[in-house]
């Protein structure tokens, strides 16, 4: 049970109006539309993680949960391009003895939904600062 967590949802833009400077220590980001059509608007993205970096602690990590191969991939191809440091990274997660971090056993609706159509989920987690 999480005790300092909150769920929000609201335009991205308005992230300041929410969060203070290097209040936030830890971001998720749970099977968004992966924009296949428009790469700008994908939420792993330097634009998008500008603005996290706005709210970050210093070591907060971005974790991105999703079974859609062409995000997976541009998030890692990202990480890289920007140089930022990847903590964990896997294409499989119950494909794992012992997940990574114990948040990942909670499964949303689409997680479900894509487990029972065969899918793999894949997870990343990096620091950007």
């Amino acid at each position: 049970q999480k005790t300092n967590t909150a769920f929000l949802r609201t335009r991205i833009e308005m992230l300041n109006n929410h969060f203070s400077p290097n209040e936030v220590n830890e971001i998720w980001i749970i099977f968004p539309d992966p924009q296949l059509q428009k790469a700008r608007k994908r939420l792993t993205g330097k634009r998008f993680v500008d603005m996290y970096k706005t709210i970050l602690s210093p070591k907060a990590s971005i974790n991105l949960k999703t079974d859609d191969d062409t995000l997976y991939q541009y998030t890692l191809d990202e990480i890289k391009t920007n140089n930022y440091e990847l903590i964990y990274n896997c294409n499989d997660i119950y494909a794992e003895k012992k997940l990574y971090k114990q948040e990942l056993e909670i499964k949303t609706h689409y997680e479900q939904m894509h487990l029972k159509a065969g899918k793999k989920i894949k997870f990343i987690s990096f620091f950007v600062d």
